[in-house]
């Protein structure tokens, strides 16, 4: 059974979501560590709730990226981590991690790359007026938001959309898509590239 950490720094909703998973069984990996690089995050009393071991940084406190990265990278070899999941990380992944997980990192984000990367992908889309949206999985390259696609799942935009009704659409989807392209990834490792279209 492969073991993957989890890198967030928000509430983590998307960090649940695959706990859940993992706990119903539906999940068949073993998650072994959180990674967050906020002290107040919510996400790491989620982690505690669920009893997963966490690592929380701050990056000021260290030099620079790589060296951070460096105690990242010695904290996931010791637990003989396979896999790098990004689940609302803020912070662009680094050539140490890069080298050492080649091709085993995935970040999941609220738009259809490569429109709407960096932060506040809905704000972006609701701004230019966009029709669709949607999330993509990607694998996690040195660019932000620029790496091979794995999958996308779209949702049109209403005249009248929020921030809100845009987001609660975007986290319904990312909630099951992440878990179930995760599962396929982790146990078979399939690359899989497809659009999934779903209208509200």
């Amino acid at each position: 059974m492969k073991r993957f950490a989890v890198f967030a720094s928000g509430s983590g909703s998307n960090f649940q979501a695959i706990v859940n998973k993992v706990q119903s069984g539906d999940l068949t990996a073993e998650l072994s560590l959180l990674i967050c690089d906020q002290p107040g995050a919510y996400v790491i009393e989620r982690a505690r709730m669920a009893r997963i071991p966490t690592f929380v940084f701050r990056a000021k406190d260290y030099p620079s990226k790589a060296d951070y990265e460096r105690e990242i990278s010695f904290l996931l070899k010791e637990r003989n981590i396979d896999f790098i999941v990004l689940a609302g990380y803020m912070r662009l992944i680094g050539p140490t991690l890069l080298k050492e997980f080649e091709g085993q990192i995935v970040n999941i984000h609220p738009s259809l790359l490569p429109d709407f990367p960096g932060k506040d992908a809905i704000g972006q889309a609701l701004a230019a007026k966009a029709k669709w949206s949607g999330v993509t999985i990607h694998y996690v390259d040195e660019g932000m938001d620029t790496g091979p696609i794995i999958v996308q799942e779209r949702i049109r935009l209403e005249d009248q959309e929020t921030r809100e009704s845009l987001q609660e659409k975007i986290q319904a989807i990312e909630h099951k898509l992440y878990p179930s392209i995760l599962q396929m990834l982790l146990t078979r490792g399939e690359v899989i590239h497809e659009e999934k279209t779903r209208t509200y």
